[in-house]
């Protein structure tokens, strides 16, 4: 067996990263547009949502935030707030355009909850690093074998429905966006070898 993976505690001494770009908060219709014109004038953007968590048995909340970003730029959008507006909802079903996320089939199901849009243009990286011998699907392990860098995952269960995001929330959701875009662009350059990643070689020490 030939793959790569990461354990917890490789990951746990690694470097925070941290997003070097610029957070937009989209909380009202009035600024959908132009920030779906932002989104636009970038080649692809990386997607993801967050939903308010549950913690009690039947307990069910609807996606509370969606998160687009280019290279520089992570755009907020409070669908709480506002829903999915017309301008965001062409841009989620064009399919000339690439968006990049992980778990996808989960996102549009929340989604499916607030919109009708029907998403298109979507690369989902789960299937995208399998070309790459990358055994691990979750976002953290998937960024720490590229990287060498964790992603913090202490605001994933926090309130996404609050009045309004701590800077905490908005670095973490602009992260989760940016970080699937960032991984899509260095598979796509070709220079990640999986038979050079260290992780590979432990993992056939392992299986031997």
């Amino acid at each position: 067996m030939y793959a790569i993976s990461i354990d917890k505690q490789t990951i746990n001494q690694m470097p925070v990263v941290t997003f070097p770009g610029r957070i937009h908060v989209i909380y009202a219709v009035s600024q959908v547009k132009s920030a779906v014109m932002a989104l636009r004038s970038a080649h692809i953007v990386g997607f993801d949502t967050e939903t308010r968590p549950s913690f009690k048995r039947g307990e069910h909340h609807k996606v509370a935030l969606l998160q687009l970003s280019t290279d520089t730029d992570a755009f907020l959008f409070r669908v709480n707030h506002m829903g999915i507006p017309a301008p965001l909802k062409d841009f989620l079903e064009d399919k000339t355009f690439t968006k990049v996320g992980l778990s996808t089939t989960d996102d549009f199901h929340q989604l499916a909850h607030v919109s009708d849009a029907h998403p298109a243009g979507f690369v989902e990286l789960q299937q995208l690093v399998k070309q790459f011998d990358i055994a691990d699907m979750s976002l953290q392990k998937i960024y720490a074998i590229l990287f060498q860098q964790k992603i913090s995952k202490g605001q994933q269960l926090t309130n996404w429905e609050a009045p309004q995001l701590s800077e905490a929330q908005q670095r973490y959701a602009a992260i989760d966006a940016w970080a699937c875009l960032r991984i899509y662009n260095y598979l796509k350059t070709g220079q990640f070898v999986p038979e050079e990643s260290p992780y590979y070689h432990e993992l056939v020490e392992q299986v031997s």
